[in-house]
């Protein structure tokens, strides 16, 4: 073989072996490791912040309805109590007016006492029993007491009791009041007293 075809023929050999590719440099390894690591991490970070499931959220809202379920029955059981403590307040102390009212009167009568066994005078003796009378039951008006008028009035269930029934001496005192043995008495026009009365038939 001649010089050019020793020349063709190693041409030729090089066209048909197949290039050997360069082997990366470790700069590129390692830039190539960073980016895995880095999508690696964001994966990582994408599970941590992932949202909570339709589960978690639910027994999220049925905790926090059980807290204001359970503060608002712990008010309403201290609101109970409390109401019921100024009821019993109320109760023991609603006649303190009346009865402060009422010791003047209570004074009265102890005055009077004494004078009965040395009292001559029968007559200043009953009229100051009378004026304590007045008194007392000026007093009980002015807390809204009031006496019910029942003699020759209609008689009737709502305000009178019946204890018997007599012949009307005149035919218009028929179903009527003839007598009040026991007075009946309204307090602010509520009745806290029926009238006990005699009817005439």
């Amino acid at each position: 073989m001649d010089e050019k075809e020793l020349q063709n023929n190693g041409m030729s050999q090089q066209e048909t072996q197949p290039d050997n590719p360069p082997l990366p440099s470790e700069e590129a390894q390692q830039a190539a490791l960073n980016i895995d690591e880095n999508v690696g991490g964001t994966t990582h970070l994408s599970d941590e912040i992932e949202e909570p499931s339709v589960v978690e959220k639910l027994e999220n809202e049925l905790a926090e309805y059980k807290d204001k379920y359970l503060r608002l029955v712990a008010e309403f059981d201290n609101y109970k109590k409390r109401t019921a403590r100024e009821r019993i307040e109320l109760i023991q102390t609603a006649g303190k007016e009346i009865i402060v009212s009422l010791l003047d009167v209570l004074d009265d009568f102890d005055r009077a006492i004494q004078q009965l066994d040395t009292a001559k005078d029968v007559a200043a003796l009953k009229e100051g029993i009378l004026l304590i009378y007045q008194k007392f039951k000026s007093i009980l008006q002015s807390k809204g007491l009031k006496e019910m008028e029942t003699l020759h009035a209609h008689f009737d269930p709502e305000l009178h009791e019946a204890i018997s029934e007599v012949p009307a001496p005149d035919e218009q005192l028929k179903g009527k009041v003839l007598d009040n043995v026991q007075k009946g008495y309204l307090l602010h026009d509520k009745i806290i007293r029926h009238a006990k009365v005699v009817v005439g038939k």
